[in-house]
């Protein structure tokens, strides 16, 4: 009974090995008072975000910006007018969604 349970806890132990080393896609953005936006991201592992897209979407949902983040993973942009969302989007399962109406100075 021991050596099973001990082979239980080590298969249980590969089995969730591989969710410990992955990472969380993270995005900030903020007003900057002058009719722009600037957005920051990265990983919860303290990757860069450097290269990932970022769509700026109108409220018919229609892409109106696309562009990447900068090798400082930040990006501004002219606020657009109206509603609007802006999509982190590093690929499936990676990707953050910020409401145009919770982005304040």
């Amino acid at each position: 009974m021991k050596k099973l349970m001990i082979v239980l806890t080590l298969a249980a132990l590969l089995a969730f090995a591989g969710q410990s080393f992955a990472h969380s896609p993270l995005m900030s953005c903020f007003d900057n008072g002058d009719g722009t936006v600037t957005c920051e991201g990265g990983f919860s592992d303290g990757s860069s975000a450097s290269g990932v897209t970022i769509h700026i979407v109108d409220g018919n949902g229609k892409v109106v910006k696309e562009t990447k983040m900068n090798e400082d993973s930040e990006l501004t942009f002219d606020k657009p007018s109206g509603t609007y969302k802006v999509i982190f989007d590093a690929g499936e399962g990676h990707s953050v969604e910020v409401n145009g109406a919770d982005i304040v100075e």
